[in-house]
């Protein structure tokens, strides 16, 4: 059985390792029902869209610049394929799990220079076993980025091992494929300069960097002409980065920068298993004894290791200092754990001084990372080697998150450092069932991708279809959306996701968050009575159709409606107006006070409906309502629940043509009531939606 299995050629296993890894990444990704890292997936599902349309880089109609350039162009034939987003949106993961899967190629060619068939093969299984091919779920560029910046690392050892012109070109091209890709591959770019540096260290031979020279005069004339071509149109280095150039522009704080750094090594050092980084500790140590292809490979990974953890602690210190964002590092975790597989390759050498220093630096690190501070809700898109823990909270040693940590750290590093040479493979196949238990929860946790997906999807679209306006608007008409700031922001966000037919975006106070090529819209004080809105150069919006949520009523005749959002679709009969006016709730929240009145302009006899919720830790005890309209008072009883609930009010118009409904609350103050709470608001009910019905 054993000659049979040595038979089998090894590109047929690592073709087994691709396509094993992507059938199960096709069926798990069938669970991911919606998006839920925006803005990002919007933006690049946008740009596939425009792609296929043959419309060049464009969101929402609007070239854009500085994102990037090969991921949409991946995924835009499945946008071309399928007319239906909600199939195109299938398509695109199913994309993502077949080239995110083939980043076991380069991770096998890298292990395989340094290491036997079988230990480069377990390598490659390794790295389609990270938790974060999550990501096959998300339209992000981390399907990509990840072979790509893998098959960079690649080029780049074996330009360390012969550099010369045929190499460096190679070099070049992978470089601008990786930048293509993504633009924190910039960050490459000084990793190219440091690595033959670290070489010459590990070998201790100041010749080493000779053969490199044409490696740094051309990167001297290529910065040269760049600043000048930068000059010559009056620009920044900073705006070759486009849409991300804020990024390149000043305003760091050192201290910060280091911190951050200091905490990305960490987490990064967590994410593997603690075991790859120790074991690139204990190479680093030994460099001079190394054999010449492991120093080479040392060397590429301590330049890449330094300079994306410094380049990604250095945009987290300024924008996102809530989070930790390993999304922008796991390429790495190959990298690390090709280290350890050559250290089993050369009989898992341990001089002692050497071996404690490393494994006790790889212990130490993730031990002192401030936990509390970084497990969170931003955890669950941007830090997957922390979902694990947050998920595991109420199975904390001594109910600490370090405690927990040292403790599985203490028994992976005894195992390093005492198993029998013979038995050393025993360390990366720990490394393998650990990320593969460590998937699960990022995965399908409570904190996981799947859970995630499904609220994300809830907060936006609940009671129909996630294709419901394209199923009800003809083919070429265009639905118009209206932000205001009273319903979730993914009410936008999942509806355009879905539906090809939403276009133009406007909003009458703030954009949503991350928005691109949004039109603020505002109401005229000269003509107070038609409630029309008008754009900033003072034209109406004129569609045909406006997908609105429950504090909007237009002139117009309701299509469709989202009733448990209070999204509705309506088909216009002018100009979009807001004929409704509603006082009383707290701006940016669904929060009353104790009174609220709604008003509708140029009202026919009707109904509306009231949909709302209330706070059951808030208020203890039954709720009443009054609802007050020009021909009777109703008051209206219950105990506090989150679920939601609808009153029907029956409408009839005052002589100047308007309808008024006045709602009295009973009310609570969080700050007196709940524990902590520094809320001093007279809270009453959440009134998610009004919706009103002309009589048929």
């Amino acid at each position: 059985m054993r000659d049979r299995l040595a038979a089998i050629p090894a590109w047929a296993w690592l073709g087994g390792i691709v396509v094993l890894s992507a059938g199960l990444r096709l069926w798990l990704v069938r669970g991911m029902v919606a998006p839920f890292v925006f803005v990002d997936e919007a933006i690049y599902a946008e740009l596939a869209r425009s792609l296929a349309d043959g419309e060049g880089y464009a969101v929402r109609e609007v070239t854009v610049s500085g994102y990037s350039l090969l991921y949409p162009a991946l995924i835009a034939p499945a946008y071309g394929l399928f007319d239906g987003l909600v199939d195109a949106y299938g398509a695109a993961k199913t994309t993502n799990a077949v080239v995110m899967s083939l980043a076991a190629v380069p991770v096998y060619l890298l292990a395989r220079r340094v290491a036997g068939q079988w230990l480069a093969l377990l390598g490659a299984a390794v790295a389609v076993a990270v938790p974060s091919m999550a990501y096959t779920g998300t339209i992000t560029t981390e399907s990509l980025f990840y072979p790509v910046s893998l098959a960079f690392a690649l080029v780049l050892v074996c330009y360390l091992s012969r550099p010369g012109w045929i190499r460096l070109a190679a070099v070049v091209v992978a470089l601008g494929l990786a930048f293509a890709t993504r633009s924190q591959a910039l960050a490459f770019v000084p990793a190219i300069a440091t690595a033959p540096l670290v070489l010459a260290l590990l070998r201790r031979r100041r010749d080493v960097v000779r053969p490199f020279v044409p490696l740094y005069a051309i990167g001297a004339v290529a910065a040269l002409v760049l600043v000048v071509l930068q000059a010559l149109r009056g620009e920044s280095l900073a705006g070759l980065l486009g849409a991300y150039s804020i990024v390149g522009e000043g305003g760091y704080d050192v201290g910060q920068v280091l911190r951050f750094w200091l905490w990305h090594v960490e987490e990064l050092d967590l994410y593997v298993g603690i075991l790859p980084f120790a074991a690139l500790l204990l190479l680093l140590l030994r460099g001079g004894a190394l054999p010449e292809r492991l120093q080479e490979h040392v060397a590429a990974t301590v330049s890449l290791v330094a300079w994306s953890t410094l380049a990604v602690g250095a945009f987290a210190s300024r924008f996102a200092s809530d989070r930790i964002q390993d999304r922008y590092l796991f390429f790495l975790a190959p990298l690390l754990v090709v280290c350890l597989l050559a250290w089993v390759e050369l009989g898992a050498p341990r001089p002692w001084p050497q071996a404690l220093l490393a494994t006790g630096t790889a212990l130490v690190l993730p031990l002192v990372f401030p936990y509390v501070r970084f497990i969170g809700e931003p955890a669950k898109s941007d830090s997957l080697g922390l979902v694990p823990l947050w998920s595991a909270n109420e199975h904390l040693l001594a109910g600490r998150y370090w405690v927990t940590v040292a403790a599985i750290g203490l028994g992976l590093v005894g195992m390093l450092l005492l198993v029998p040479a013979r038995y050393s493979v025993a360390a990366p196949l720990v490394v393998l069932a650990l990320l593969l238990v460590l998937s699960r929860p990022v995965w399908s946790g409570p904190n996981g991708f799947l859970v995630a997906s499904r609220g994300a999807l809830f907060q936006g679209i609940r009671s129909v279809d996630r294709d419901w306006i394209d199923r009800a608007v003809p083919s070429g008409a265009e639905v118009v959306v209206l932000w205001t700031g009273s319903a979730d922001r993914f009410t936008v966000n999942q509806n355009e996701f879905f539906n090809r037919r939403i276009g133009r975006v406007f909003y009458t106070d703030e954009p949503t968050p991350g928005g691109i090529a949004e039109t603020p819209v505002s109401p005229r004080e000269s003509q107070p009575a038609k409630g029309l809105l008008f754009q900033p150069n003072d034209a109406a919006v004129t569609a045909p159709y406006a997908l609105l949520d429950g504090s909007v009523t237009p002139d117009g005749e309701a299509v469709a409606r989202d009733f448990l959002t209070g999204m509705t679709l309506w088909r216009l009969t002018g100009p979009l107006s807001q004929r409704a006016r509603i006082t009383g709730i707290y701006p940016g929240d669904t929060w009353s006070g104790a009174r609220v009145r709604w008003m509708l302009l140029r009202c026919d006899p009707g109904t509306l409906k009231v949909t709302f919720h209330s706070d059951p830790s808030l208020h203890r005890r039954t709720q009443r309502v009054d609802v007050r309209t020009d021909q009777e008072v109703v008051s209206h009883f219950g105990r506090p629940t989150v679920v939601r609930s609808t009153f029907e009010i029956p409408l009839l118009p005052r002589a100047n043509g308007s309808c008024v409904v006045d709602l009295t609350v009973s009310t609570a103050v969080p700050s007196e009531v709940l524990p902590g709470s520094t809320d001093d608001r007279e809270l009453g009910l959440h009134f998610d939606a009004f919706a009103y019905e002309p009589n048929a």
